[in-house]
Parts: C-alpha cells; structure tokens; sequence
C-alpha cells in the first residue's frame, strides 16, 4: 500500500486537511481523474444488477452519506441483505473492507455485492458482456487500462471512485485541528470532553479517523442467533460477536446504527453503552456501564452532530 497527496476540483476532492495529507491506495491501482470518472459512472449505472432494478447508490446514496438509511438494504426481486449497509465515505483509510473485517481491499469488495443473491444477483461474466456493449466503458477501458473492459477495469475503477469519497472537513476538524476555538458551541466543547476524558468512547473511536478499524463485541447482544458476525469467516469461537468498528464520523447522517441497524437514533445507542451492553463473553473489555445526565447526554449528542461533513455532495447536487 502506497499513500498520495491526492486532490482534485473536478471529480470532488475536498481539501484534505494537514493532519491527514496522504490518501493510501494499492500499488497496481494509484489514483487518477480518468479512473475516478469511470468509477463513478459505473457506481451509478443500475445495469449491474441482475433486473437493471439497483445501482451500487442505491444502498449507498450520497444524500445520506453513502448508506441507505435503512435497517437492510434491498436488493433485486426485493431481496434483504442480513446487514445495515456502512457509508463508504474516507473508506480509502479502511485497513480490511466489510462488517468481518476480512477483505483486504475495496477492490476485492467490488465483487460481493454485484454476485451477491439478495443483493445484485448478477454474474461476472454475464455483467461483463452486458457493459462491454456500452461504447464510453469500452473506450474508458482501453485509453485508462489499455485492455478490454472486464473485471479488472470494473473493480479498480469503482474502488478509485470510493477512494476519492473524502469526508475531513467537519467543525470539529477546524477546532481540534485548524485550531478555530469559535467553530464548536460551548455545548459542542462540552460534549468532546464527556466523549474523549470522561467515558471511553476514544478507546474503539479516537480521532481523527473515530475508529480502530479493528472488529469487536460490543454486548448489543448475549446471543448473536443467526449473524455471529466475524466467527463465520473462520469459525473461530473467538470472533462470535466481532464486527468491524465503524467510524462515528458524519454519524448524525447514517442511522439506523449498528451492524444490524438494531437502534434507531443517537439517544439510544447513549443509553445501550450506558448500560454495559448485554453480558457476552466476548464483550469488550472497554464496555461498561456509566452514568451520564440527561443534559450530559445532550451535550455529548450534540458533539457526535459536530462530526457531520458534507462538503464532498458539492459535485453530487
């Protein structure tokens, strides 16, 4: 993996900010205007599911943030996925891709959706004979790629596009970062020292990224039933329960939260960490239960609403 100060006016990179100046990207797929363009379209195009019914926006749409607000996304002939679709937005910093943590690039993910069953339901080689008709990917493909359009040019290509979804100029980044004491409220200021001293929020969140990356338990339940999360990938017992940490930023944006959508707003997923969760015994040891005041609660809300960032819809109104 290789990182690239990477900004662009015409396909929508905000300005990335001091604290973050480099954008990783795999050696066999740097970052180009001409790739990102191609993605895009392909990102769009509902031709990559089975019935033409989907596109890849239609479970990540930009207006929110690039997830669906839904609980489950749908796909072709109605279709429920078993999980809360993530926002993609700064998924170029993702250390693995899915709720497993198990994928090692947004290239390889590319390819689950669009085979998935109850989701797009189409077959690669069926795909590939559809869009090679298409004259623009044809000709994209040759001039960006110098081959035919097949898998590689539509993995590489899409996975560009996500890769310049860039979400780092919130007001919190310009008052921790930029050092703009005015651009948080007094309640905002408040609210980042319940969330970064006083709880321990910044043990599975911490700036700037507010994740880990890393997959954990988090008690939402004592029996995960039919979703065990990561234990499916190696039917290891210790991965009953583990699912990757999200990042909390533009979390105002993107409920229902958690990976099974399972919690409608920001008060109740307050109220489940309060609580310690529910016994598990692969429960994080960072879970615990707390006290917090209902104007304490309010505060701490109202910084979680200071991380929302939605600079890059400039090229998607």
């Amino acid at each position: 993996m290789v990182s690239l100060f990477f900004i662009s006016c015409r396909t929508g990179h905000p300005e990335i900010k001091g604290y973050i100046t480099k954008v990783p990207f795999p050696e066999d797929n740097p970052q180009s205007d001409e790739k990102i363009a191609l993605g895009r379209r392909l990102f769009f195009d509902k031709r990559l599911s089975r019935d033409g019914s989907i596109s890849c926006a239609t479970c990540h749409s930009p207006e929110f943030a690039f997830t669906d607000r839904k609980r489950f996304s749908e796909g072709v002939g109605g279709g429920l996925t078993e999980r809360n679709a993530p926002s993609l937005l700064n998924s170029a910093f993702l250390k693995t891709v899915m709720f497993d943590a198990h994928l090692a690039s947004l290239e390889m993910q590319v390819i689950v959706p669009i085979q998935e069953h109850v989701e797009m339901d189409m077959k690669m080689g069926d795909l590939i004979d559809r869009l090679s008709k298409d004259e623009y990917y044809m000709e994209a493909a040759w001039r960006i790629y110098k081959r035919k359009f097949d898998p590689y040019v539509l993995t590489r290509s899409i996975a560009a596009f996500e890769r310049s979804l860039l979400s780092l100029d919130s007001r919190f980044d310009r008052y921790l970062y930029g050092k703009d004491k005015n651009a948080l409220t007094e309640q905002e200021k408040r609210g980042w020292k319940i969330f970064s001293d006083q709880l321990y929020c910044t043990k599975c969140h911490p700036a700037p990224y507010f994740t880990t990356f890393d997959p954990a338990c988090n008690g939402l339940y004592s029996d995960y039933g039919n979703d065990q999360g990561r234990f499916r990938i190696h039917h290891d017992t210790a991965d009953i329960g583990l699912f990757k940490i999200p990042s909390l930023r533009n979390i105002e944006l993107t409920y229902p939260y958690m990976h099974d959508g399972s919690i409608k707003d920001l008060n109740e997923v307050i109220v489940h960490y309060a609580s310690g969760g529910r016994a598990h015994f692969n429960k994080s040891p960072f879970i615990r239960p707390f006290d917090i005041s209902q104007e304490d609660k309010k505060d701490l809300i109202a910084f979680l609403r200071s991380l929302t960032d939605t600079s890059y819809m400039k090229v998607f109104r």
